[in-house]
């Protein structure tokens, strides 16, 4: 019995519970002390037999340990989420540990809802992503119906920014990217301008739908039809990738927008250059006109001077709906996009009629073509920070490097 007693002890400290306390840790290095929060992600494939998603994340700094929630990404279960908080420290250390799991509860959430999905933050609607689809207005040709747009996209105080189908332009939904001047062989086809019935964008299905401590979002196979053919021809598929998250700022969120695309096409499809089309493009809200709307791009431009020059980054704001303050988006583009720093279109003073509506887009193909061959996938990657106040270039430049610079982890057994 006391041999056995013995074993048992031997055997507890050796391969026990308390063996993998701290086993695995990663030290996350920004060597550009960029001092924004933002989550970062962490790939723990070779490392199973020190980890699992029952054990708590222990954040070690100089004034202590802190546990901080954690989440797992849906399309790679040895991939997880957690907010890396900016400081002047360049190096941070993050270990696991066999306490049980801490932290904050799942305060995001995502719902279907009657053909949309509903992305919110505790009992705050943030964006909805409409996946059913919507009629054209009655009386306006069918031809404008759609799904596969992301509206509405709501401030941190309430303000809906964004709008479909205005009567101007009944093919705008909210945010969205159809490709405009296209060319599959010797035919034109346009995807973006839905009246020439010459093709469309619509959602086809979910893979993922996914809500935790960290962030809400979705990944949708989206289908580029080209309608010149019949029956008709599948041009593009996408997958789109949308992550809404928050910072310790009341007044901020952010959404992180990845559209993934190939061709099945055998010679593949031609993005000819022309003044907007793909990319990101925003409908801004009914009441904002060229009084109450202002544009101030990373290179210094303003609304009159922005159309067709490039940026990291483009901020849009205006008068909030209460008219007691500003609200807005900060647009950044990834470094990786084609065509970075990125053409963009923004509508001048004197669009529509005058009248100086709002329209933003990131638009790759504004000065140059790209191809688009078989058997590769192509991507394009963009932040935007919604939030209600203002934002200084100073501190826009600080959320683009931190959305551009990922910091470098390094992962350590103990």
């Amino acid at each position: 019995m006391e041999l056995f007693s013995f074993l048992t002890f031997i055997f507890l400290v050796f391969f026990g519970e308390n063996n993998n306390e701290g086993c695995l840790c990663f030290d996350v290095t920004d060597t550009n002390k960029i001092e924004v929060d933002r989550p970062i992600s962490v790939q723990l494939d070779q490392s199973s037999a020190c980890w699992n998603d029952n054990m708590a994340l222990v954040k070690k700094t100089k004034s202590g340990a802190e546990v901080i929630p954690y989440q797992k990404d849906s399309d790679d279960e040895k991939k997880i989420w957690f907010q890396h908080s900016g400081s002047d420290q360049e190096q941070t250390q993050y270990c696991f540990s066999q306490n049980k799991k801490q932290g904050k509860t799942a305060v995001f959430s995502g719902k279907k809802d009657k053909g949309d999905l509903q992305l919110n933050y505790g009992n705050q609607s943030l964006i909805s992503y409409r996946y059913g689809m919507t009629s054209a207005p009655k009386g306006v040709n069918p031809l404008y119906q759609k799904s596969g747009y992301i509206h509405p996209v709501i401030s941190p105080k309430g303000d809906t920014l964004t709008r479909i189908q205005p009567p101007d332009h009944y093919h705008h939904y909210g945010v969205w990217g159809p490709w405009t001047r296209t060319r599959i062989e010797d035919v034109g086809v346009d995807f973006w301008n839905l009246k020439d019935a010459q093709g469309t964008v619509l959602f086809k299905s979910f893979n993922h739908i996914e809500a935790g401590g960290i962030y809400a979002g979705f990944s949708a196979h989206q289908e580029h039809f080209n309608l010149t053919q019949k029956p008709k021809q599948m041009a593009l598929n996408e997958n789109l990738k949308v992550k809404v998250w928050k910072n310790q700022n009341p007044n901020h969120y952010f959404i992180d927008y990845t559209t993934q695309f190939t061709t099945p096409l055998d010679n593949g499809i031609l993005f000819e250059a022309y003044r907007y089309g793909g990319g990101l493009g925003f409908r801004f809200k009914e009441q904002w006109d060229k009084n109450n709307c202002e544009v101030i791009t990373s290179e210094g431009k303003d609304r009159k001077g922005a159309d067709g020059t490039t940026a990291r980054w483009c901020v849009v704001y205006g008068d909030s709906s209460d008219g007691k303050g500003k609200t807005g988006v900060l647009f950044m583009s990834h470094p990786e996009n084609q065509s970075h720093p990125e053409p963009m279109r923004v509508w001048p003073l004197d669009a529509n009629k005058g009248r100086g509506d709002m329209f933003f887009e990131f638009c790759p193909i504004r000065h140059q073509e790209w191809k688009i061959n078989p058997q590769n996938t192509y991507a394009l990657k963009y932040r935007m920070l919604v939030f209600d106040g203002t934002i200084t270039p100073k501190e826009a430049e600080n959320h683009w490097k931190a959305f551009a610079f990922p910091p470098e982890i390094n992962i350590t057994y103990n």
